[in-house]
C-alpha cells in the first residue's frame, strides 16, 4: 500500500499508511461518546476532543517508534525509515541485530519510553484545572501505559518477543530456536486475544470490541507466522555457497543473433550468457526471462543485446559474499541476473536469482 510521507526524524524517513486516516476516524467516533460521558457541557466538541486524542496518541506511538530507530542506529544497525500505521507503526531496520544483547536492548527502548511519556501525562495532569486538557492528559497516560505494557508481552511480533527471542538465543546460543519459541507464544497470544471481550464482558461483548480483538488477533498471528518463516530462510543463509549456485556462461557479442547465441551456449555446455565488447569486456546480462518470452521464429532476427540488461556496480558480485551478505546484495539491486567475479575481478559466471530462491526453499 502506498505510503505518505511526513518527514524526517533525526535524518529517519517518517511514512503514515493511509489506513491510519481511517483508524483515526474510528476513534474519533467511537471515543467521542467517552468523551461526552466525562465532559457533557462540550456536544458536538466532544469529536474534535476524541480527534485530538487520536494525534496525541499516535504522536506517542511515533515516539515509540523513534526510540527504537535511535537505539538501533546508535548501536551500528542501518535504520531505513519509520511507518505509522491503523494498529500502531514500525522501524525498518536493514539487518538483524548480530548479538542478543544489541536485540534486546533495541526492542526494549521503545516500551520504555511509552512507560515514560504515560508517567509524564499523568504528572502533568495534576496541576491542570482545564477539564479538556486534564482529560487528554490522563487518557494518553492510560493509553501509553497499555501500549508500553502491551508490547512487553514475550511474544512476536511484539517487543517482548523480540525480547524473549534474544533472550532464548542468548541462553541457548542458538538464534533460530529463540524466533521459535518467541514465535510460537505469539500464535498463542493471538488465540488468546480473541477471548478477552467475551471475558471482560462476560460473554457479551461489543461489536467493536470484537472486530478490535479480531485485528489485534491477525497482527500477532500474521507477524509470529512470518517471523517463523524468515526464522527458517535465516537458518539456510550459512548454507548459501555462491560457488556452488553460479552457473557457468558464455561470452557472446550483442549483434549475434538470439538463436546463435543459444546454440553455442547449448554445444559449451552452459546455461548462461554474458554480452562482451570488442575487448572481451563484460557489458550486460542475457536476462533468462526475456529469452524465454522471445518465440523461437523471432530468436534468430533478434539480437543478444535486446534481451540484455547493461551491467551496472550493483549487478556484480564478488565470489567471497555469502548468507545474509549475499541476499542483502541481491535486495539493494533487484534483478534476475548477476555477474560473478573471483577475486582477482575475472569472470567467474552468472548467478540467477531464481537458484537463489530454490535453496533458500530447500529444507
Amino acid at each position: 500500500m502506498r505510503r505518505l510521507t511526513l518527514g524526517k526524524v533525526a535524518g529517519i524517513p517518517v511514512h503514515v499508511s493511509p489506513s491510519w486516516f481511517i483508524v483515526a476516524a474510528v476513534i474519533t467516533v467511537g471515543f467521542a461518546p467517552v468523551v461526552d460521558r466525562y465532559l457533557p457541557d462540550l456536544g458536538a466538541g466532544a469529536y474534535a476532543v476524541a480527534f485530538t486524542f487520536a494525534v496525541l496518541l499516535y504522536a506517542s506511538v511515533l515516539l515509540h517508534e523513534i526510540s527504537h530507530a535511535l537505539t538501533a542506529r546508535a548501536l551500528g544497525l542501518p535504520v531505513r525509515g519509520i511507518t505509522l500505521h491503523f494498529l500502531g507503526g514500525y522501524t525498518e531496520i536493514e539487518r538483524q541485530s548480530p548479538t542478543p544483547g544489541r536485540d534486546i536492548i533495541v526492542s526494549a527502548a521503545g516500551p520504555a519510553v511509552s512507560l515514560v511519556v504515560a508517567g509524564i501525562a499523568a504528572l502533568a495532569a495534576l496541576p491542570v484545572d482545564q477539564q479538556v486538557a486534564e482529560f487528554l492528559l490522563l487518557e494518553l497516560a492510560v493509553a501509553n501505559l497499555i501500549v508500553g505494557v502491551f508490547n512487553l508481552l514475550p511474544a512476536l511480533p511484539l517487543d517482548g518477543g523480540h525480547m524473549l527471542r534474544a533472550a532464548v538465543w542468548r541462553v541457548s546460543g542458538d538464534e533460530n530456536k529463540g524466533t521459535v519459541v518467541a514465535a510460537r507464544a505469539g500464535q498463542v497470544l493471538a488465540g488468546l486475544v480473541l477471548v478477552v471481550p467475551f471475558v471482560m464482558t462476560g460473554g457479551s461483548p461489543t461489536i467493536i470490541g470484537v472486530v478490535w480483538a479480531v485485528l489485534v488477533a491477525l497482527m500477532l498471528w500474521n507477524g509470529a507466522t512470518q517471523a517463523l518463516a524468515a526464522g527458517r530462510v535465516r537458518s539456510r543463509l550459512p548454507r548459501l555457497n555462491l560457488a556452488q549456485m553460479t552457473r557457468r556462461a558464455a561470452p557472446v557479442a550483442p549483434d549475434l543473433p538470439l538463436a546463435e547465441a543459444l546454440r553455442q551456449a547449448g554445444a559449451a555446455g552452459v546455461r548462461a550468457l554474458i554480452v562482451v565488447d570488442s575487448a572481451g569486456r563484460p557489458t550486460g546480462l542475457v536476462s533468462e526471462a526475456s529469452v524465454t518470452a522471445t518465440p523461437e521464429d523471432r530468436r534468430p532476427w533478434v539480437p543478444v543485446g535486446q534481451v540484455a540488461r547493461s551491467l551496472e556496480a550493483g549487478l556484480v558480485l564478488s565470489l567471497d559474499i555469502a548468507g545474509e551478505d549475499l541476499v542483502r546484495r541481491i535486495q539493494s539491486t533487484p534483478a534476475s541476473e548477476y555477474l560473478v567475479v573471483d577475486h582477482e575481478g575475472a569472470v567467474y559466471g552468472v548467478l540467477a536469482t531464481s537458484d537463489v530462491d530454490a535453496a533458500l526453499a530447500t529444507a
